[in-house]
């Protein structure tokens, strides 16, 4: 069986590993199930998330990760070029697609993930290479972005600023679309088909686990609350955290 995770929310809160999660992985693992760490979070290079986890006393390959900058990446062909609105996910991504990244001027694509530079000069370039007839692809639509000290605006809030501007509906990577699933199948195959998708967002995550077919298990160590209800999509599941979902998961099982 395969646990699909999100990261923010589920895992980590910003640079803060949740109580419990290095335990419940070590569980998981010993049991002999597979991991797929699934994240719509653009920023960071697959590397550095790597060494986030190291940090965090947790191992983790490379293989193990599908965020939604690759799934971005998937939606343009080897030697289109893109105006890069986002962090370095996004740029290492698109690169080893093939792809050609610039900063400003014409492009095939306006590819906007979450980074924190964000400014009105951002905002122009995407706007005019728009103009100029570039796709819109945003990595995710996540309006909001967990962390310890509560949520604060996330790659969707970019996103539906340079959709305003350019009055163009952008077409999303990340959960729950199907970039993102597609990813998903790529990357695990015939795996995919049993499993169970554990996150923080129903939108996002029930909605992805609705999409490949799978159970979702909901915990509340991210943006969404118990006085929440009525969940939409319901989850399958649910728990405070993803060690106590790991634990009566297998008490059960």
């Amino acid at each position: 069986m395969v646990w699909i995770l999100d990261l923010d929310g589920v895992v980590w809160l910003a640079d803060t590993v949740i109580s419990g999660v290095p335990g419940a992985i070590g569980r998981l693992r010993a049991a002999g199930h597979q991991l797929l760490f699934l994240t719509n979070n653009s920023s960071r290079r697959v590397g550095d998330l790597v060494e986030k986890f190291g940090g965090m006393g947790i191992e983790v390959d490379a293989q193990e990760i599908v965020t939604s900058a690759q799934a971005a990446a998937t939606m343009m062909a080897p030697g289109s070029t893109a105006l890069v609105c986002a962090g370095a996910g996004v740029r290492e991504a698109l690169e080893l697609r093939g792809v050609a990244t610039v900063g400003s001027g014409p492009a095939d694509a306006v590819v906007v993930g979450f980074h924190k530079e964000f400014d009105y000069d951002r905002l122009n370039a995407a706007y005019q290479a728009i103009r100029g007839g570039a796709r819109l692809i945003g990595t995710n639509d996540d309006t909001t972005y967990p962390t310890p000290d509560g949520p604060i605006p996330g790659g969707g809030a970019l996103l539906a600023a340079v959709a305003a501007a350019a009055g163009m509906e952008p077409e999303v990577a990340g959960k729950p679309y199907q970039p993102m699933a597609d990813a998903v199948r790529a990357r695990i195959g015939a795996a995919a088909d049993h499993g169970l998708v554990v996150g923080d967002r129903p939108d996002t995550d029930g909605l992805m686990a609705r999409r490949l077919g799978l159970p979702f298990g909901l915990v509340f160590t991210g943006v969404t609350h118990p006085d929440d209800r009525p969940f939409d999509p319901p989850p399958d599941f649910t728990a405070p955290d993803l060690a106590t979902l790991v634990d009566e998961w297998s008490s059960d099982h």
